[in-house]
């Protein structure tokens, strides 16, 4: 079994630890959580350094090398853009040099990368396997999210896997920080406070914001007992964000009947907030990561993306927003439909013609988008997909918030379709065993 004890730190020094991942979503949820839990046992990094690289992620918003970065505890990061270079060669762009020993964690990306990665470096390997475990005979370790994923092992290799729980299980604010965050939102008594996650780049945020806050302003003439929040996206300036509010400056507020318009409030003694016409002031909180005043949300209006993997692992009910008015924004398909609808001026005609058959062929499937539902093989949150309008989906919410019932029920569906938490602690306990077995086999030899 895993020690989650503290272990000394001249046990496993000096060495390097390298984590591989890709998206935002496993920077936010996995790398965080672990690099945090390695430091505590590890705390000088002249003793164990932790490197990240970055594998490209069809995901990506393209500033994931500035949060990773941005990580206290990490000592270096490379980019995407360096990744195959450096799996065919092991040499980073910046010349990095490597300790004799360490372990290559795996925290998103393809498990095939650390098998040849750990292998050039002559490194020790660990996985975390969120849904299955590959290539059990040149990896040293497995940290599963579930018994499933052992069980799925061929026999000969489960003693390399054991269940240590859900890393995003790991993402929780203390009691501390809770208080410390209602102080700053200023909440009030009997008040619901309502999240508003629009996405991250210019094609969610153009045409999100807009239709979101139009959703913010029907619930709040709906049901004046709520106040609205928006977690901002990392590496986005409050500058950026406005701009999408903003009539003159964003032509896709003109696709939605009731989209709102707002201005950017800023002064020194409160938090920034977006203002509509309405007067309604929507604040918002720069600090990344969030958790903190994401686990006090009652509820939250999101777009798909890995926010609903992190509000899913807090518990926080959602409804999860898809609409089609502006069809050519999406593109972020793979092959041959994702490069038609990128070519240079025809790109959004095809993007729109690939997003009515692809849409078709989601209402056929019942295709989920939302991140729980995935997990669950089922809608777990509700999935609002074509033509929406703010005023319908701002009642829908209104709905769920009257029904106090239906919430507990979604919260604890949430909670049930995730593993346990604690994962990133035994996770890094079992790193330090790997970095420990590299000194005793020296020792022995």
């Amino acid at each position: 079994m895993i020690s989650v004890d503290p272990i000394p730190t001249t046990a496993v020094a000096p060495s390097d630890i390298l984590i591989l991942s890709n998206g935002p979503g496993e920077i936010s949820t996995w790398v965080r959580p672990v690099v945090q839990a390695l430091r505590s046992h590890l705390p000088d990094s002249s003793q164990a350094r932790i490197s990240v690289v970055l594998s490209p992620c069809a995901n990506a918003s393209g500033r994931e090398a500035e949060m990773a970065r941005s990580l206290p505890g990490v000592d270096r990061v490379q980019g995407p853009e360096h990744f195959f270079s450096f799996l065919l060669s092991c040499k980073t762009a910046a010349g990095w040099d490597w300790r004799p020993h360490g372990v290559v964690i795996f925290l998103g990306g393809d498990q095939i990368y650390p098998v040849v990665i750990g292998k050039r470096l002559g490194y020790r390997t660990v996985i975390y396997a969120e849904w299955d475990a590959r290539w059990h005979r040149w990896i040293d370790r497995f940290g599963c999210m579930t018994a499933n994923i052992v069980a799925a092992a061929p026999e000969e290799f489960r003693s390399k896997c054991e269940v240590i729980g859900d890393l995003m299980a790991d993402v929780q604010a203390d009691r501390e920080a809770q208080m410390v965050v209602g102080d700053r939102l200023n909440l009030l008594p009997d008040h619901d406070l309502i999240g508003i996650m629009p996405g991250s780049k210019k094609n969610k945020l153009s045409v999100g914001l807009p239709f979101c806050l139009g959703v913010a302003e029907t619930i709040h003439r709906l049901r004046p007992q709520t106040q609205f929040v928006i977690p901002v996206a990392p590496m986005l300036s409050l500058d950026a964000l406005a701009q999408f509010a903003d009539a003159t400056q964003n032509p896709d507020i003109r696709l939605f009947e009731g989209a709102t318009t707002a201005e950017l409030i800023e002064a020194e003694s409160a938090l920034p907030r977006l203002r509509t016409p309405s007067g309604l002031e929507v604040l918002l909180w720069p600090t990344h990561p969030a958790y903190d005043v994401m686990s006090q949300l009652q509820f939250c209006i999101t777009t798909v993306g890995a926010n609903t993997a992190e509000l899913g692992s807090l518990g926080v009910p959602m409804i999860v927003l898809l609409p089609t008015q502006k069809l050519e924004v999406m593109k972020a398909w793979d092959g041959i439909p994702g490069l038609l609808a990128n070519l240079p001026l025809v790109g959004d005609s095809f993007a729109r013609l690939i997003n009515r058959l692809i849409l078709r062929q989601i209402y056929k499937e019942g295709r989920l988008f939302a991140w729980p539902n995935i997990w669950a093989k089922r809608e777990v949150v509700p999935e609002l997909i074509g033509p929406l309008k703010p005023q319908a989906v701002g009642a829908q919410v209104v709905g769920y918030l009257e029904n106090p019932e239906s919430l507990r029920a979604m919260r604890q569906e949430l909670r049930s379709v995730r593993g346990e938490a604690g994962a990133s602690a035994k996770l890094a306990a079992m790193v330090l065993e790997e970095l420990r077995s590299c000194y005793s086999s020296d020792a022995s030899d």
